[in-house]
């Protein structure tokens, strides 16, 4: 009988350190600093097993074990993009995609060849489009956009709405606007703003919340879809942003606000097993949902974690909607817009201190993150551990920038907007505040504070070799470097979009390096981004993504 026991104990001990899969023959960096390089990982059901030398990690070999050779690639922890809009980017891959038009008259032919094909009636909408990004400016204009005349002779019958890449603007066309009652005497809504000709009529350009106008409209139209229409439409959107995301090397993925609905969409999607990516999801709802939801929807998950509430405090410096301290260079009668009341954000600040949320709030503009950072340290009341987060910080006044590190505040950015808007930056705010504030990573590091990334998707492309690449060169397509003194070593970088961005949602003891017990999610690259000449890094690709032990992404040979 004790022999029979034995046995058992021997055969247990032994299934315990099998594994299911094998990397091996790959330079695999941890983030362990007891052991930061290793040739192989051994990983059991969705764990890792071991980490280790290619003989090491051969002991837990079994007949049924997976092996994969990397062949020398670099494979390192999955990862985490820290802010962006996961069901965006399904529905920017089922619409009209303007991010790379380079003219109004091009945005214009696209929407006529969708008319010409749309149904009567049938909303065309798009996403992408940039004023500052286009090779001409369109004439006539109003602060540089466009008026509607010839988008509405391109579609006369069907109702345009076409969202700004930053998302913070939209363009219409006159059916949309008829169908939304605006017209001349329509009114800016709080945080918003209608522009308008010199005669007073709406050039179909809106900005920040204006935007809602047209939105309602559109989904007021929407209402004559069944219930079955408008799952099948979410059931596509995921679909396609899970395979994009995977595809470019994404195991986590923080989502920037979604409504209590969306995140019961995403929770069923778990449940039925047809999601890849883990979601750390933002709830953006209404006060009278968070005080009647909070309390319930908050949950830790490997697959869907719901902790964060979101708020914008301004919008985006591309539409001149960033919220600042001193008017804009380029247009002296503005200071941007305050998006969401003061009094809205404090009270979900409580809500959050009440049911152990983080505090996610949207800043750009130096005036959007002061106001932002004094919400939150009168909230917090010392507590220096919460892990509040301001969404992008972009802007930001030097006396402000020590208070991130002082309050425990992570500093929330996209690598990849610095490039992006570097452009544009200098004639909104000017040579002094650009050199002092803008992007300032070294500097909010040297304050002490967590600085994450990601991309912002659908505003820019998921890719975090984009954006890994902008925050260590900081170089513009002109081949021009964006005060380089504030850019990241490929280390910082690497770990803004590892380690850093699973300690911003409280995960770092679950992921975001590569050490016996955490979660098995890993990423192999083409390249070795760490050490490649710095010209090459855009070039290399996700050959594998692994995410709990599961390959879910493996490159076309």
């Amino acid at each position: 009988m004790r022999l029979l026991t034995l046995t058992l104990l021997i055969a247990a001990t032994l299934a315990a350190q099998t594994a299911t899969l094998v990397l091996r023959n790959g330079r695999i960096v941890t983030w362990n600093d007891g052991k930061p390089e290793a040739q192989a990982i051994a990983i059991q059901g969705d764990t890792i097993l071991a980490v280790g030398s290619n003989a090491e990690i051969q002991k837990h070999a079994g007949p049924a074990t997976k092996t994969i050779d990397l062949g020398g690639k670099l494979a390192i922890p999955g990862f985490i993009e820290g802010h962006g809009h996961f069901m965006g980017i399904g529905q920017s891959m089922v619409s009209l995609n303007l991010m790379k038009t380079k003219s109004w008259d091009e945005i214009v032919a696209m929407v006529g060849d969708a008319a010409r094909k749309a149904k009567p009636g049938e909303w065309i909408v798009g996403r992408g489009w940039h004023q500052e990004k286009w090779d001409k400016t369109p004439r006539p204009n109003v602060e540089g956009f466009p008026t509607h005349d010839t988008l509405s002779a391109a579609s006369p019958q069907n109702p345009v709405l076409l969202t700004h890449a930053s998302g913070h603007a939209s363009f219409a066309n006159q059916k949309a606007m008829e169908m939304a009652d605006v017209n001349a005497a329509t009114p800016n809504p709080p945080g918003g703003e209608i522009l308008k000709d010199a005669q007073g009529r709406p050039i179909g350009a809106f900005r920040e919340t204006a935007s809602g106008l047209l939105q309602r409209a559109m989904r007021k139209s929407r209402e004559t879809m069944t219930p079955r229409q408008l799952e099948e439409e979410q059931w596509k959107m995921l679909g396609l942003a899970d395979r994009e995301v995977t595809s470019k090397g994404i195991t986590s993925f923080q989502d920037a606000g979604s409504p209590f609905t969306t995140i019961d969409f995403f929770r069923k999607a778990a449940a039925e097993g047809k999601l890849n990516v883990r979601l750390w999801v933002m709830v953006r709802d209404s006060l009278e949902q968070q005080r009647l939801n909070l309390a319930k929807y908050r949950g830790v998950d490997k697959q869907v974690t719901v902790r964060g509430i979101k708020h914008s405090i301004d919008g985006a410096l591309g539409p001149r909607g960033a919220w600042l301290l001193a008017p804009y260079e380029d247009l002296k009668t503005s200071t941007g817009l305050n998006t969401t009341p003061l009094e809205t954000i404090r009270e979900s600040a409580r809500l959050a201190m009440q049911h152990g949320y983080q505090l996610c709030v949207h800043a750009i503009g130096d005036r959007a993150n002061r106001e932002t950072l004094d919400i939150m340290e009168k909230a917090l009341g010392g507590k220096k551990d919460a892990r509040w987060r301001v969404e992008h910080a972009q802007h930001l006044h030097p006396a402000d920038i020590p208070r991130f590190g002082k309050l425990g505040v992570i500093a929330s950015m996209q690598g990849i907007h610095c490039t992006s808007d570097a452009p544009y930056v200098l004639a909104r705010l000017g040579a002094k505040r650009a050199e002092e504030g803008a992007y300032v990573w070294q500097k909010l590091m040297k304050s002490g504070a967590v600085v994450t990334n990601g991309s912002d998707a659908p505003v820019e492309d998921v890719d975090p070799i984009a954006s890994f690449y902008a925050t260590v060169s900081r170089r513009l397509k002109d081949g021009s470097v964006f005060h380089g003194a504030e850019r990241m070593s490929r280390m910082e970088a690497l770990k803004s979009y590892t380690i850093h961005a699973a300690y911003a949602a409280f995960e770092e003891k679950q992921k975001g390096s590569l050490e016996p017990g955490k979660l098995a999610d890993i990423v192999v690259l083409s390249k070795d981004i760490l050490k490649v000449a710095e010209e090459e890094i855009p070039s290399a690709k996700v050959t594998h993504t692994i995410i709990g032990g599961r390959l879910v992404y493996e490159s076309p040979r």
